[in-house]
């Protein structure tokens, strides 16, 4: 549906989509097709804006799994567009880089292969660290790390990652206080700098 300049759409199934990333619509209707960024994940059925500006919802009519962006057009009534409509995202996080990963280690990539091998433990931490900290409720701006620290947690995930590679004299293990680590590489310590996983206060 379209209501006062904002799009709502529901997809069939529960996503990790959050505010802020791009989305790209196919196979819908022709008039919000295309690339949007999501402005909010509301529970309620929208109604549409206030004078003053804010969106409004229905919270007696709870429907799951709704993306509302920004997308200025006609009113669309609420409905089935077309079921084989689809919904694409990427997310490309880039809180760490090579050249941290490969500072903290204190050594240059030896062979073509440890540089290809760093590049993929990179990606793979900036894209687990997004996600963990998008589980526990943070909305960030995948290009740009919120905070320092977060930064260094993904370094040490990465860093960690790449330890691993060859490993002969230890076992690797889930616990977030394993010490198969040098100290400052452990699952703690890491979900620490990320901000994800604390303590809980009634």
């Amino acid at each position: 549906m379209r209501l006062d300049d904002y799009v709502v759409i529901q997809t069939l199934e529960a996503t990790d989509i959050g505010i802020g990333q791009s989305i790209t619509l196919t196979g819908c209707d022709s008039t919000i097709n295309g690339t949007h960024t999501v402005f909010a994940i509301p529970s309620g059925l929208f109604v549409g804006v206030s004078d003053e500006g804010d969106l409004q919802f229905n919270y007696d009519a709870i429907i799951p799994n709704q993306i509302l962006f920004y997308d200025a057009g006609d009113n669309i009534d609420r409905g089935a567009v077309i079921p084989n409509g689809t919904l694409t995202w990427t997310i490309s996080c880039t809180w760490t880089t090579s050249a941290n990963v490969t500072e903290f280690l204190g050594i240059a990539a030896a062979t073509a292969n440890d540089t290809a091998y760093i590049a993929t433990c990179v990606s793979a931490a900036n894209a687990y660290c997004f996600r963990a900290r998008q589980q526990a409720g943070y909305h960030d701006a995948p290009g740009t790390s919120p905070s320092a620290d977060v930064t260094l947690g993904t370094t040490l995930y990465a860093a960690s990652l790449y330890r691993e590679r060859g490993s002969v004299d230890s076992f690797a293990s889930f616990s977030d206080m394993a010490i198969n680590q040098p100290t400052g590489l452990t699952m703690g310590r890491i979900k620490q700098l990320l901000g994800v996983r604390r303590s809980q206060v009634a």
